[in-house]
């Protein structure tokens, strides 16, 4: 087991922001670092695999789980419901890994309530115009989903402030580069290192 805990991180970001994108490729050149799975009542979708896209549970056991305590955070939609189990996220951070949850606003607050140590930070697009042609270039929705869409971006922004660091998405690579520099920094904090430190030499 590693002498140093890991650190939390959350991601949020408006939708079309491209946070999964950048998340995926910090993943991808950091495989040490883990990655939180929800626990979801919808129906997995093709292609989805449980316990690495979703955890895939009943209402019955969501409700039981919330009963329990069992999650960091949780929102329940009419259509489904979303969570974040605490276990797997402390099992991670125990062992010296480093966790990146990916959630919306409301639950990264609530992250930060119960893990006042978790490092939040938000993602934003280069500008409101290259927002709006990249949810039109999904091509998966409609001009209301996306006015919809983009006013809902325009006031998630006004929440930047209640982050730690904000990372513009101009480009994937930038953005992963500017995410590991935020890392790098967390992992060299006195209150982080200072006993790995004093233990290294001897005092």
């Amino acid at each position: 087991m590693s002498d140093r805990k890991g650190t939390l991180y959350v991601v949020s970001a408006p939708s079309g922001t491209g946070k999964d994108t950048v998340v995926r490729e910090l993943l991808r050149l950091h495989p040490e670092t883990a990655f939180s799975v929800s626990a979801t009542t919808r129906a997995p979708r093709e292609g989805e695999t449980e316990g690495k896209d979703y955890y895939f549970v009943t209402r019955e056991r969501f409700a039981e789980m919330i009963e329990r305590g069992e999650f960091l955070e949780y929102a329940e939609y009419t259509t489904a419901s979303y969570g974040t189990p605490a276990a797997a996220v402390d099992a991670a951070l125990a062992a010296g890994r480093d966790m990146i949850l990916v959630i919306e606003i409301n639950g990264a607050n609530n992250v930060k309530r119960k893990r006042p140590d978790a490092v939040l930070v938000f993602l934003v697009p280069p500008s409101f115009e290259e927002l709006e042609r990249r949810l039109r270039g999904r091509g998966t929705e409609t001009e209301e989903q996306i006015a919809a869409r983009m006013e809902k971006a325009r006031a998630e922004i006004l929440h930047m402030d209640e982050y730690d660091y904000i990372v513009k998405n101009d480009t994937v690579p930038h953005a992963v580069s500017d995410i590991e520099s935020i890392m790098a920094a967390e992992r060299l904090k006195a209150a982080k290192c200072i006993e790995s430190v004093k233990g290294g030499l001897g005092i």
